[in-house]
């Protein structure tokens, strides 16, 4: 009889501790993706707001058609800022983390708005179109990273591969612009879908293992904002490329 209580009471506590993990892990995933989530929608309010009273105008060239100097401050500006709230990501508060990711986001919102005023201009539905899409492959993608069983690590490289790849053909194009015209522009927005569609999988399983893994609650919530940022730039990277594709013309 002692050998079944034992028994049964190693089953109970282990049943108590797989029931707090998977709470964990709920709430855990509900913190990233409400941090996400409200990056893309202070995006949308500081491109609104950007649009709206005008200043875009600061950012185009009227002369030649480019950009201004304070365009390429502001985009520079936003990469290097992202990649150092990366690199320094567990040493931050998660409160600092949090408004780091809303800056970005606010930058983020700026600088797309030259082409978002292209496209009100001769194809304003396929903003939404653009959305919806990029939500629901962002959704399929996030979903299937968490739930695989398959190891997707051996794609970091390649992914990273080709987001590098990607940012060069964009600094590139600073200028020469014609160079995205085309075909190959064409294929530089499809590559670019792909990429970061991928990226989405592949974080998810990261940052589902991750959390397996880190202890501290505070980690966990650095690691929390960290995923939002990921997850973030993936999601938006893939709405900007999608525009560009629904208005190659």
């Amino acid at each position: 009889m002692a050998i079944k209580d034992v028994a049964f009471k190693t089953k109970g506590e282990t049943k108590s501790r797989q029931s707090k993990t998977a709470d964990g892990m709920g709430l855990y995933l509900k913190r990233i993706f409400a941090l996400m989530f409200g990056a893309v929608a202070v995006t949308a309010v500081a491109s609104y707001m950007t649009i709206w009273g005008g200043w875009f105008i600061h950012l185009i060239n009227l002369q030649t058609g480019g950009f201004t100097a304070l365009y390429y401050i502001l985009l520079f500006g936003g990469l290097a800022l992202s990649i150092w709230a990366q690199v320094r990501a567990f040493s931050f508060k998660p409160v600092v983390g949090a408004l780091l990711l809303c800056l970005y986001a606010v930058l983020m919102g700026v600088v797309m708005t030259p082409l978002i005023v292209a496209v009100l201009a001769v194809n304003p539905a396929s903003i939404l179109f653009a959305f919806i899409i990029a939500a629901v492959m962002f959704a399929c993608m996030a979903l299937f990273g968490y739930k695989t069983i398959k190891d997707l690590s051996f794609m970091g490289i390649f992914l990273m591969m080709g987001m590098i790849g990607l940012i060069l053909v964009g600094l590139a194009s600073f200028i020469w612009p014609a160079m995205l015209g085309g075909t190959f522009g064409t294929i530089v927005c499809f590559i670019g879908v792909l990429v970061f569609a991928l990226f989405t999988a592949y974080d998810m399983q990261n940052l589902k293992r991750a959390y397996a893994v880190i202890g501290d609650d505070t980690q966990k919530n650095q690691l929390a904002v960290l995923g939002a940022l990921h997850l973030y730039i993936s999601f938006i990277a893939m709405f900007q490329y999608l525009l560009s594709l629904l208005n190659r013309n």
